[in-house]
């Protein structure tokens, strides 16, 4: 299967550079782990631990101190492959026990699709001793030239095929499709979402009322994109206001869901609940119920569009590191932006249209904001399906959804 190169490499390249650190790799599932580890690994001698393999899962449970005294056994430096560490987190105690005793010895690479029993179970992630990194699905910067956020390719690497606007709003962006057929696409998602539940909520144990989790995703991804009214959306579902936001951790801790906190510089005068958006568009669909044909663009484009912009550069600040971040910003008196991109030395408000035809009318809470926030911000954008860059007024430039 044609491989194509995923802009994470170069982090995870330079994180081989220097004294060798323990790297753990988290992601929702389907999103290539696995694929990208293999890719990187270029050794023969590699040690693959798979732990979806109930067998092997089992030996290391029930054997305490089995890794130590298998990798112990192997002479001179190696390299070690965990996938899916979070079904036996005791062994990120071994593996600290074994890069502390010899920093240079190992060079561990994990992967992992929930956050959650790592962070219950295991005494720590490995502080000191580790890089975090998180896997999107394919991000638009990985597959074209960008403006917001971009990140360089070499031209000799392999991107993945750029498909149409519409295509990508119906169907998501993970990386297994790129091996697929298209008539395929369906019931790949559908099947997404029976694993997600069977392996990463039932399986683990992680809630204990699966029938109600099971009705709070199906609303949640369909209020996808909107502020969260947690008091509203736990009479809906049947559960306390605490439990429910419990749910909410949940996919955010198994890489499915994300927050996207309340922008300000004056608290007192901006609306604070956060937003709730699913990784991938496509997935979202599957858990709303949502029919996979494009008449749900012609009654819903504008808020589907909205949603995949906002992962997408969330992605991209992930990608960029500490001090990058995404916020959205809405005042009391009903001003809104829908995207706030944080860096260290700006932010950039962004506009997100539907329309392939905007007005400097578009512009007008863009420019809001950065009237209000000049000290640190001076220009803006209103990202939409126009076909070429449009200046909308002097500090706000209309971006077309292929080049944002």
């Amino acid at each position: 299967m044609q491989y194509y190169t995923r802009a994470l490499e170069n982090l995870l390249k330079m994180s081989k550079c220097g004294r060798k650190k323990v790297i753990l790799l988290f992601g929702a599932r389907q999103c290539g782990k696995t694929t990208l580890f293999k890719h990187i690994i270029k050794t023969d001698k590699c040690v693959n631990i798979n732990l979806q393999d109930r067998v092997l899962r089992r030996r290391y449970e029930a054997d305490e101190g089995l890794l130590i005294r298998e990798l112990r056994a192997i002479e001179g430096n190696s390299v070690i492959f965990i996938d899916k560490v979070q079904k036996v987190p005791d062994l990120l105690d071994d593996i600290q026990l074994l890069y502390d005793e010899n920093p240079e010895k190992y060079q561990f690479y994990l992967t992992g699709s929930s956050a959650r029993k790592l962070k219950h179970d295991s005494a720590n992630l490995l502080p000191g001793r580790s890089h975090h990194y998180v896997l999107s699905p394919v991000m638009q910067v990985e597959q074209r030239k960008a403006i917001i956020l971009s990140i360089d390719f070499l031209s000799t690497e392999s991107r993945f095929p750029i498909r149409s606007l519409d295509n990508y709003l119906l169907y998501g962006n993970l990386p297994g499709y790129y091996g697929e057929d298209i008539n395929s696409w369906k019931e790949t998602l559908k099947t997404y979402a029976d694993l997600y539940l069977e392996n990463e909520i039932r399986q683990e144990n992680i809630v204990g009322n699966m029938g109600a989790f099971a009705r709070f995703l199906k609303i949640a991804a369909m209020d996808a994109g909107q502020v969260i009214n947690y008091s509203k959306m736990a009479s809906v579902v049947g559960v306390a206001v605490n439990t429910l936001r419990n749910f909410y951790q949940v996919l955010e801790d198994t890489f499915v869901g994300i927050r996207i906190r309340s922008f300000s510089s004056n608290r007192k005068r901006i609306t604070a609940a956060p937003r709730f958006i699913f990784f991938d568009i496509g997935v979202r669909h599957i858990l709303a119920d949502l029919p996979l044909n494009p008449e749900i663009l012609r009654i819903d484009g504008g808020h589907i569009f909205e949603q995949w912009v906002l992962a997408e550069l969330y992605y991209r600040c992930l990608y960029h590191g500490p001090g990058y971040n995404l916020s959205t910003w809405r005042t009391k008196t009903g001003v809104e932006v829908d995207a706030v991109v944080e860096t260290p030395d700006r932010v950039i408000p962004i506009e997100i249209k539907w329309t392939d035809k905007p007005h400097p009318h578009d512009a007008r809470h863009v420019e809001k904001f950065i009237t209000e926030h000049s000290y640190k911000c001076d220009r803006g954008f209103v990202v939409c399906r126009t076909p070429i860059n449009q200046q909308l007024t002097e500090r706000v430039t209309a971006l077309p959804w292929n080049i944002f």
